[in-house]
């Protein structure tokens, strides 16, 4: 089948490339030739495993190709896809669904013959109806359907996310639609990949919706660690005792430094902004962001307190291991780090860091701080350790090393990826999220 992605940005460039991957042919249109030209040249313009090689493969193969040139692209598809960008408009909150509207009206003027726009953007409820009426303007009416068909990608591992879904969801009530989209996930089929077949309103709603119960659960967590912190209960143990019950579930149970990313803080606002406008209040969710930004004041505030009594580190270096928001991505949008940061910087601190992967994108958020070029370099001189992201080269560190940097033996882990009484015997001042110390 032939099949145009409208835009290379991550959702895009994954979902293009293991569609290809299945076996379709595949076109990339993106309107910057500066991406372009990296892609065509072999290049990938972010950072997920596994995906470069991916992208070797399929071109090789001829089933994957790039361009700018949106009209050759779409003349011949079956199906194409609008995956560009929906952040929050500035001001209110909403989603900013311009580029969704540009691409559809792009779309429509080179529709040929029968072909399924399919809407991966993460969009409010009712932005299909709009881009339908924005195609149904310039193209008949028979030459097209509109399907909402949301994404479920977890950065860092996206390609197996997309490739062994725990479900597809497909929004139309088109029986000639949901055919074309049988065929595009014919391959996941062997492992009996459960397709949730739904009305298009409620497939963008399914989108949100899950979003906001992940965040929810996250900023929950959060909540039960300050609670464990005051009558001496181990978070750890908490999460592992509710998340055995089958009801609740053991994934986003691990209490931190609060959610970031390109998701959940955009899209939670957004569903606030889309139950306002129909004239009712998502009281639980508001909570959820509200709490959320509040956590990473909190956990600025605990790496203030374990370095110093009075509040002013003025003299004080801080070195922060994990600027992305997550391990396994270099995207530092939301990130916790960077509130954090930009608090013990107006305390009076210093700043050296090291992420593995996040530091070009970090310095357009925090070019001030001192880059590092491992853990190391970065614990040397530093008046505490800070673990934001826990990348998996954070969890074996030497310790032995690290106290040898350091000028204090003070180290806040803020991912609990440590053992306080391991850390105590290594002769540390461990401080964790939650757990008795």
């Amino acid at each position: 089948m032939r099949v145009v992605m409208i835009g290379t940005g991550y959702v895009g460039l994954v979902s293009g490339v293991c569609f290809a991957d299945f076996g379709h042919d595949v076109i990339c249109v993106d309107k910057d030739p500066s991406k372009i030209d990296v892609l065509q040249n072999g290049g990938i313009p972010i950072f997920e495993p596994g995906l470069e090689s991916l992208v070797a493969k399929n071109v090789a193969a001829g089933r994957l190709s790039f361009t700018t040139k949106t009209k050759d692209a779409v003349a011949n598809a079956s199906a194409v896809f609008i995956a560009v960008g929906t952040p929050s408009r500035r001001g209110d909150g909403h989603a900013d669904l311009r580029y969704v509207y540009a691409a559809a009206k792009e779309i429509a003027g080179y529709i040929k013959g029968y072909t399924v726009v399919i809407n991966k953007s993460t969009v409010p409820v009712g932005t299909g109806d709009e881009v339908e009426a924005i195609i149904g303007n310039i193209c008949n009416s028979s030459n097209f359907d509109v399907v909402s068909n949301p994404e479920f990608l977890r950065e860092g591992a996206a390609i197996q996310d997309f490739k062994r879904p725990d479900r597809v969801v497909v929004g139309t009530l088109s029986d000639k639609a949901r055919s074309v989209m049988r065929s595009l996930y014919r391959p996941l089929f062997i492992n009996e990949t459960p397709m949730v077949l739904t009305d298009r309103r409620s497939s963008e709603l399914i989108k949100y919706a899950g979003n906001a119960f992940l965040a929810t659960k996250i900023t929950f967590i959060n909540e039960m660690a300050d609670l464990c912190e005051r009558v001496g209960a181990n978070v750890q143990e908490v999460s592992r005792g509710i998340g055995l019950d089958g009801r609740i579930g053991k994934k986003f149970l691990h209490a931190g430094p609060g959610y970031g990313g390109s998701c959940f803080p955009k899209d939670t606002l957004a569903v606030t902004k889309t139950a306002k406008d129909a004239g009712t209040t998502l009281q639980i969710i508001e909570a959820v962001i509200a709490v959320n930004e509040e956590r990473k004041e909190t956990m600025a505030s605990k790496v203030i307190n374990a370095v110093s009594k009075d509040g002013n580190l003025s003299g004080k270096t801080i070195s922060i291991l994990g600027l992305s928001y997550k391990p396994n991505t270099d995207d530092m949008r939301d990130s916790p780090s960077i509130p954090i940061i930009k608090k013990l910087v107006a305390s009076g601190a210093s700043i050296r860091a090291f992420d593995p992967e996040a530091m070009q994108e970090a310095k357009r958020e925090l070019p001030d701080i001192t880059y590092c070029r491992d853990p190391y370099e970065c614990a040397k001189g530093g008046d505490a350790l800070v673990i934001i992201t826990e990348w998996d080269q954070f969890r074996a560190l030497d310790l032995t090393r690290i106290k040898e940097l350091l000028n204090a033996p003070t180290l806040i882990d803020l991912r609990n990826i440590y053992s306080p009484d391991n850390m105590a015997a290594r002769g540390f001042n461990y401080t964790s999220v939650g757990r008795p110390s």
